[in-house]
């Protein structure tokens, strides 16, 4: 049984920097982030190279699959859930931005 102290004790912080938690989290950053990053990276190849159009989305694809396998062993080898999370996000945030300055979704 808890006492009341213990329960006056619980902090967010702590919650989830438990181990159970930041597996959860991390898999999350491997998945959705991984698939995210691996659809911008098939994006901006194929409005970035200089080739004919289904080359380049050809390229895209292929690329995106050693990134998306490169994204999970990314955040599964990083210290900490926040680090696997930015360094995830980071990378498809820039390359949405370029593929939509080079006229994606245009």
């Amino acid at each position: 049984m808890r006492h009341s102290s213990e329960r006056a004790s619980f902090r967010p912080s702590t919650f989830f920097a438990s181990e159970r938690w930041g597996v959860l989290s991390r898999s999350l950053a491997a998945i959705v982030g991984g698939y995210a990053l691996a659809s911008m990276t098939s994006v901006f190849c194929a409005v970035a190279l200089p080739t004919a159009r289904g080359q380049a989305v050809l390229t895209g694809m292929l690329l995106a699959i050693v990134v998306a396998a490169c994204s999970a062993l990314w955040a599964f080898a990083t210290r900490s859930a926040l680090r696997a999370w930015v360094g995830i996000l980071g990378p498809t945030a820039l390359l949405a931005a370029a593929s939509r300055l080079l006229g994606a979704w245009a």
